[in-house]
């Protein structure tokens, strides 16, 4: 079991990570706006992980982990728990090794991300909407298997992996002021932060959530992990709880935690799909709605914005459902 005291990776295990997963991960594009930089009052640099395979920045941690696993034990396949974004990456990551793959899914996850990880050949096991439901089930098939567990969010390969994401970016556009990336586990923050103060060691590290899910937030306000919350947002990526390793991350590299209602990330969100032309989901627009939300702390700055995703459920959206009325709790 991995806890606060498992060796964080260092800019020097992302530099590896980022050569070891080189030849299967996307390359992805920053794009700019400039209607978006004048409603913001910055130089605003999207990071679209959406053009990521299996749709999500979650492909870099799983490939990085995947491959970092010897010959005999990556044999025995892999097993993890995720409400879809990870599984469906440790899916592709698997099988662009020739590895078995098993994902426990939580009922109430979204379809389009469920299609994903069975069209990867990956092996589903459905569970009940906790995280404690998705842990015990995680490791019954990992003792049934031989499997090795790779967690979404607490692997520091996973870690290292997902902070591949700022090393592209500041290796493209340059010095930044401030990094803004969704928190959900904190795997992704986590790993932008090694990789961004290696390089800068001023660069800001925000990091956006949901007010329904603000477990991140309220750990740094009391000093201790929140490790009992029950998500209510419609940012279905970002339910999962902060996990020790990266709690101990945000408290290290300063990151601030801004919160916001899933109004104005649906407003975010909507201004993606009109300005950007590009498809993300909402897990993603929270870190601009986290910059539009405080136009005064980032007037003026070059600010990385990370697009997480783009695994919307699109037959939910054609079919009229209003995204607030998403009921899944768990998320991962």
């Amino acid at each position: 079991m991995l806890s606060a005291t498992t060796p964080s990776p260092d800019l020097a295990a992302i530099e590896a990570a980022a050569t070891r997963i080189a030849p299967h991960a996307q390359h992805t594009p920053v794009l700019r706006s400039r209607s978006l930089d004048a409603l913001a009052g910055a130089s605003l640099l999207f990071k679209c992980e959406n053009f990521q395979r299996a749709g999500a920045f979650k492909f870099r941690g799983a490939c990085n982990a995947v491959w970092s696993l010897d010959e005999a034990t990556a044999a025995r396949g892999v097993v993890t728990h995720s409400s879809g974004n990870h599984g469906a990456a440790l899916a592709l990551a698997a099988r662009t090794r020739g590895v078995a793959a098993h994902v426990v899914v939580p009922e109430g996850a979204v379809a389009a991300k469920l299609a994903a990880i069975t069209a990867a050949g990956a092996v589903l096991h459905r569970c009940a909407p906790t995280m404690a439901a998705r842990e015990a089930m995680a490791e019954a098939v990992r003792v049934q298997t031989g499997a090795s567990l790779i967690h979404p969010y607490t692997d520091p390969r996973v870690i290292a992996g997902q902070g591949t994401l700022a090393l592209e970016l500041l290796q493209e556009v340059g010095p930044l002021d401030v990094l803004v990336a969704p928190i959900g586990g904190g795997g992704l923050i986590g790993g932008c932060a090694i990789a961004a103060h290696g390089i800068d060691p001023r660069i800001e590290i925000h990091g956006a959530e949901p007010l329904g899910a603000d477990d991140a937030a309220r750990s740094l306000r009391s000093g201790t992990r929140v490790t009992e919350l029950a998500p209510q947002t419609f940012c279905d990526g970002l339910r999962g709880l902060i996990g020790a390793i990266n709690f101990e991350l945000l408290r290290a590299h300063s990151v601030q935690v801004t919160t916001l209602h899933d109004a104005a990330t649906f407003a975010a969100l909507r201004l993606i799909w009109e300005r950007l032309k590009i498809l993300v989901e909402p897990s993603s627009a929270i870190a601009l709605a986290a910059v539009l939300a405080q136009r005064e702390r980032f007037a003026g700055k070059r600010v990385g914005i990370v697009l997480s995703g783009g695994n919307v459920d699109l037959d939910a959206c054609l079919a009229g459902l209003a995204p607030l009325s998403i009921k899944s709790r768990d998320g991962g």
